[in-house]
């Protein structure tokens, strides 16, 4: 939080045994009307509740109006040295760059439309799931040797309405499966054979060194009824194999390492401008947190123009599109140093998306970091289920009408 502050005015104990307690304890911001209903269910259970204070639009901590610490001031102290160790273990640039944003990069949300009103997000979601299994469409978790996410990505894809297959790549490189019957694909996040030979680039020699497993992606690609997602080392591979942009591969992005030159892992805003992309396209306008974690997550261009529209071009052609962007242009939350904070690209036909960050890691709201009360309808309530699972219905609904299309 950047804002406000806390007045502590209602202590019974002394201040050394109520600062300095080792009881285990949590401080819990609150509504003044919700307050006896809290203390009434915290009793209920045997939970000690009491009320220390309230909230200030001062940015002090005050303590019986006798003593007042300037919150931001203090806050500099306990990080200093954080900052200090850090310049030892990183770009230094980016540690002083660290250092001064850390209290400036603020989670800010807005949730979509249909999530706010009271559309029935979540009957959506039991109707897609109790439905008829043998008429959904199918999807395909893509995984190689140290991949990762893969069994919260499925069930991403299983809660959203898809049939779901797991597919290893001695899967494909064996010719036991062909992605035939496959509508979606998902590369998942991971370290692919330990990332030994750079993020991905194992992975995507898998593809490339075997005839199957070349021939069953490019018969998928050449579809029309089609649509892939690739998260984290899986969006490493779409670039490393031209997925991005399969009519041109040359085209596609590269991942570079990060600008800190080390791991980067955290709950960040990302904003989802307006975009081709299928999967996103409910989500367009929306801010939301979500979680990264890579080394090589920095998009480099190198046979496109960047432009600040959103489009990435090759004399004059669109390639590709930005699909989703961090929520602030510096460091740290943009973790890797992307130009425009770049945190996914999309084809100019909205069905191939590539993205850093991890929604199959963002469905429950007890997954985030952060997550606000939404009001609904007049109401305030903690959905059940985030707004990213939006992405995974809008693949299936999608999905579903090319199915009927070639029926």
């Amino acid at each position: 939080n950047t804002k406000g502050g806390i007045s502590i005015n209602n202590i019974s104990l002394p201040m050394v045994n109520f600062f300095f307690s080792e009881k285990p304890a949590v401080v819990v911001q609150i509504e003044n009307k919700r307050l006896k209903q809290i203390q009434a269910r915290c009793a209920a259970l045997g939970v000690e509740a009491i009320n220390i204070g309230s909230y200030t639009k001062e940015r002090k901590l005050s303590i019986l109006g006798k003593i007042k610490l300037d919150i931001d001031k203090l806050r500099d102290i306990w990080y200093s040295p954080s900052y200090l160790l850090e310049q030892y273990q990183t770009n230094r640039t980016c540690a002083k760059e660290r250092a001064a944003n850390y209290k400036k990069q603020p989670l800010k949300f807005r949730f979509p439309k249909n999530f706010l009103n009271g559309a029935p997000y979540y009957n959506e979601l039991i109707k897609a799931t109790l439905q008829q299994r043998k008429n959904a469409p199918v999807a395909a978790i893509i995984r190689e040797k140290g991949s990762n996410g893969d069994r919260e990505m499925a069930w991403c894809l299983y809660l959203a309405g898809f049939n779901v297959k797991d597919v290893h790549m001695t899967d494909l490189t064996s010719g036991r499966e062909d992605l035939k019957d496959v509508q979606m694909i998902v590369f998942v996040g991971g370290f692919s054979n330990a990332d030994t030979l750079g993020s991905a680039k194992g992975w995507a020699g898998a593809f490339l060194y075997n005839q199957k497993a070349t021939k069953a992606l490019n018969d998928f690609y050449a579809r029309k009824d089609t649509l892939s997602l690739g998260i984290c080392n899986g969006c490493q591979l779409m670039a490393e194999l031209g997925l991005i942009t399969p009519s041109q591969r040359e085209n596609s992005p590269k991942m570079a390492h990060n600008n800190s030159g080390k791991f980067e892992s955290g709950f960040v805003g990302v904003d989802i401008p307006k975009s081709s992309s299928i999967l996103l396209k409910s989500l367009s306008g929306s801010k939301l947190g979500i979680w990264i974690a890579h080394g090589e997550g920095k998009f480099t261009f190198p046979a496109g123009n960047l432009t600040k529209s959103g489009k990435i071009a090759t004399k004059g052609k669109t390639d590709m599109e930005i699909a989703l962007k961090y929520s602030y242009n510096s460091y740290p939350a943009n973790p890797n140093g992307s130009p425009f904070a770049i945190a996914g690209v999309c084809s100019p036909d909205g069905r191939h998306l590539a993205m850093m960050p991890h929604p199959e890691r963002c469905i429950r709201p007890w997954n985030w970091a952060h997550y606000p009360i939404v009001k609904t309808e007049g109401r305030e309530e903690l959905k059940e289920i985030t707004p990213w699972i939006e992405m995974f219905i809008n693949g299936r609904k999608w999905c579903q009408k090319h199915q009927a299309k070639k029926r």
